[in-house]
């Protein structure tokens, strides 16, 4: 239909057609050069409206849609970084200054963390400005580390020191994304001269150590040959005793210090897990707040373009209409015109020109009634879908609440079972404590129901039965204390409840004795003395 109305305004079908075309290829061929390829050796920043709720999305490896005006991105380079640290005059733990020159290869790290961390703090610094914020770093934690140490751990145990080094550098670095390669002590020097004083302090030793050897063994040489032997046999002796002690010193040594570095590498592993875990859960939960979001907003934008959409179809099908009326009017404005100037010839002509004015008039009304029923139509589908969409997005709001609800309630089950299973581990072997300690807290609640039982119950009168004061007394003159005891109890019983007992059981009297029983008068008193008696 508009293929025709446009054809019928002058516009030729093959460039009507070719239009469309053409823009759909434009808009292919546009799409094709935002989509973004990561090489191997770089690292894909995409800034701007990112779905994951942070700052930059990075990427290392692969391709990504780059979406125009919302979106932008940069690379970063994986290349390593050389950096010549001449770190002098640096405090050691017994307060003598020392000279380390170091080489360090840093890069930025691929890890999901770290490159976040490298987008927010190095995109679009030079390689010079990186070097200059990653030896300002080194410099601090190389001098922070040999304030730990002495000198004879720095020259001796290299393995430690660069253990320390490499750690807490590393974790420094981390927080800007960059991550330490290799580390490399070229010389560690002192202005005092400690360092080469302890070499030649060692060296002079040896040197003493042997001259009095030598000394030794002329001395023995000139005592004797039975004295010599005597004194080898000693002195082989003492020199293996010395050396296993000296072993098994060293090895107690060996074992204190490896010790010591495993229960630091594992308190170092636990605290980088824990901080890992830590960021891996704050990204998790950035991620589905910003997934929510995005979700969120996408529905909106495609409520609302599709509330544009159907405004321009009622728009288009209204001017479609009107053009149609239009050209309706000129079609009868011109026969109108030709009638009026055959009319002009003669009066008959002039009175049939009259009656087709009536009836053109009588169609002009029904077509524009038409044409406002027509709007009325439009008008009224506009308004239903309006409303069919506003329920739905309603029907998912409610939807995405019993969701919420579901998803808090899974949690607070999910952490009485992580409460229940802790219980029943401290219990251990005794699982019979776990019902028991949980009875325990529901005590308060139950002994407020029960109190909430009997607080509106009206009691007139309490009878008691039995006292707690009897006893296995094994005569008749028990059993007689007893009955004659329970009667009264009984006839009140009766009478609240409104029931006649049989007339062996007897009457009561006023002050409460019991009369005619049965028994005889001397069983009576006897009965009554014996109830009548203290217990």
């Amino acid at each position: 239909m508009n293929m025709l109305i446009l054809a019928a305004m002058g516009f030729e079908p093959m460039i009507l057609i070719g239009i469309p075309t053409l823009i759909i290829i434009s808009l292919g061929l546009y799409l094709v050069t935002r989509f973004k390829r990561c090489p191997s050796n770089r690292v894909l920043v995409v800034y701007g409206k990112t779905r994951s709720g942070r700052a930059a999305k990075c990427i290392h490896g692969g391709g990504v849609m780059v979406l125009p005006v919302v979106q932008d991105y940069q690379y970063m380079s994986l290349e390593t970084m050389t950096l010549e640290i001449d770190l002098t005059s640096a405090l050691s733990r017994q307060n003598i200054r020392v000279n380390v020159p170091s080489t360090f290869t840093i890069g930025i790290s691929t890890e999901p963390a770290i490159m976040n961390n490298a987008a927010e703090r190095l995109l679009g610094l030079s390689e010079r400005e990186i070097s200059s914020q990653a030896s300002d770093i080194i410099l601090g934690q190389l001098r922070l580390v040999i304030a730990t140490l002495s000198i004879e751990e720095i020259n001796q145990d290299r393995e430690k020191f660069l253990e320390l080094i490499t750690k807490n550098v590393g974790f420094e670095l981390n927080k800007i994304g960059l991550m330490v390669i290799n580390v490399n002590i070229r010389d560690i020097t002192d202005e005092s001269g400690y360092i080469e004083a302890i070499g030649k302090k060692a060296a002079a030793e040896a040197i003493n150590q042997a001259k009095i050897e030598v000394a030794e063994a002329d001395k023995t040489g000139s005592i004797g040959q039975a004295t010599a032997e005597r004194a080898r046999e000693v002195e082989v002796a003492s020199q293996v005793a010395q050396a296993e002690a000296g072993k098994k010193e060293a090895e107690r040594n060996q074992r204190i210090a490896v010790a010591k570095l495993e229960a630091e590498g594992i308190a170092g592993e636990a605290q980088s897990k824990r901080n890992q875990s830590v960021a891996v859960a704050e990204q998790q939960a950035r991620t589905s707040e910003g997934e929510k979001q995005a979700n969120a907003e996408q529905r909106i934008k495609v409520a609302a373009l599709e509330a544009d959409a159907i405004q321009g179809e009622n728009t288009s099908k209204a001017q479609i209409v009107d053009y149609e009326a239009t050209l309706a009017e000129r079609q009868a404005d011109a026969k109108r015109r030709g009638d009026v100037a055959l009319a002009n010839s003669s009066r008959d002509v002039l009175l049939a020109e009259k009656e087709e004015e009536m009836a053109r008039l009588e169609k002009s009304v029904i077509a524009q009634q038409q044409i406002e029923r027509k709007k009325v139509e439009i008008d009224a589908e506009a308004e239903a879908e309006k409303r069919r969409r506003i329920a739905r997005g309603e029907a998912d709001a409610v939807l995405a609440r019993y969701n919420a609800e579901a998803e808090g309630t899974q949690a607070v089950l999910e952490a009485k079972a992580a409460g229940y299973e802790n219980l029943i581990r401290i219990c251990g072997d005794q699982k019979q404590m776990a019902p028991t300690l949980l009875m325990i807290e529901k005590i308060p609640d139950l002994v407020a129901e029960q109190v909430k039982a009997i607080s509106n119950l009206r009691i007139d009168k309490i009878t008691v039965w039995d006292g707690g004061q009897g006893g296995d007394q094994g005569s008749t003159a028990g059993f007689l204390r007893s009955l004659i005891g329970s009667l009264p109890p009984m006839h009140e019983l009766a009478q609240q409840a409104g029931v006649e007992l049989p007339g062996v059981l007897g009457t009561v009297t006023a002050n409460g004795a019991p009369k005619g029983d049965g028994k005889p008068a001397e069983s009576r008193a006897t009965a009554t003395e014996e109830q009548s008696a203290p217990n």
